[in-house]
């Protein structure tokens, strides 16, 4: 049975960590981020809920500065620079076969059934639930200490091309470099809208 912490409410430092203060960083202090902690990373992201448990997310965390140059040429040009200099690059990518493991992620039914013979709707919640974990991937960095920044503005076919080509059921989806925030880098805090604005009880 899971532990109860539903009366554990985090503290306002941690709160200000994860979100009240953490910012996207555009670049980076020249200090290293370790196997270890992107272990600790995915040891956390892992634990955040997908669909049928289908953990569809492909990592890979570009290190090498050769690799990083290569991933540079995949990226938009105001991009180029922020994956050059950081300790680590994340690109999330999506498994579009993802339904095959799951006889072993979700062994409580069929569920590889209820994905076979409609691969337009396993790139759908592919890419959705990559997503949903490239999102637990910012959190867990954070939580353990690092920051993020997360980018959207790469040539997706190159970097699936560059990065996946020995897999090739695997897309690129985004990309968000992990390391050390340079504070000199961040824009001032751009609006974050009120409760009211953009939801609603019914």
């Amino acid at each position: 049975m899971p532990t109860q912490y539903h009366d554990h409410v985090l503290s306002d430092a941690a709160l200000a960590q994860i979100f009240n203060d953490a910012r996207t960083y555009n670049d980076w202090l020249d200090k290293d981020v370790s196997e270890d902690q992107l272990r600790q990373i995915w040891n956390l992201m892992k634990m955040g809920p997908t669909s049928a448990n289908m953990q569809p997310i492909r990592v890979v965390w570009v290190r090498s500065q050769d690799e990083k140059n290569k991933l540079s040429e995949c990226a938009d040009e105001g991009n180029k620079d922020k994956i050059k200099v950081a300790p680590v690059t994340a690109i999330i990518g999506y498994d579009i076969d993802f339904h095959e493991e799951l006889p072993w992620l979700f062994p409580h039914t069929d569920a590889k059934s209820w994905f076979e013979g409609d691969e337009e709707g396993r790139i759908e919640g592919a890419k959705r639930n990559s997503a949903l974990q490239g999102a637990y991937m910012i959190i867990a960095a954070r939580a353990v200490g690092l920051d993020c920044g997360p980018m959207s503005g790469v040539d997706l076919d190159a970097a699936t091309k560059t990065f996946f080509a020995d897999e090739p059921r695997h897309r690129a989806d985004w990309i968000c470099s992990i390391g050390y925030g340079d504070p000199e880098s961040v824009f001032d805090r751009s609006p974050r809208p009120d409760f009211e604005k953009f939801t609603r009880m019914v």
